[in-house]
């Protein structure tokens, strides 16, 4: 599945696995690519609801981890 932001790609691999860490990662990728607050703040309320197995979940279906997800330069994209 595409994730909402494919452009947003955040390294998972090799980086502190602590959920609040995870989500300061994804937190400041977003706001880097200039994606609203009201998205950013959309992402932190659905990050809280659920395990950390959903805290991944829900990394996942909001932007690409670890380039799993290609951006090309007409911002169309498709996995590798």
């Amino acid at each position: 599945m595409e994730p909402k932001y494919p452009q947003v790609n955040v390294k998972m691999v090799g980086q502190d696995g602590n959920a609040f860490a995870i989500i300061g990662r994804v937190s400041r990728a977003l706001r880097r690519a200039h994606i609203p607050q009201v998205e950013v703040k959309a992402f932190l309320l659905e990050c809280h609801f659920g395990n950390y197995d959903h805290l991944l979940q829900t990394v996942m279906k909001w932007v690409d981890v670890d380039g799993t997800h290609e951006v090309d330069a007409d911002g169309d994209s498709g996995s590798k």
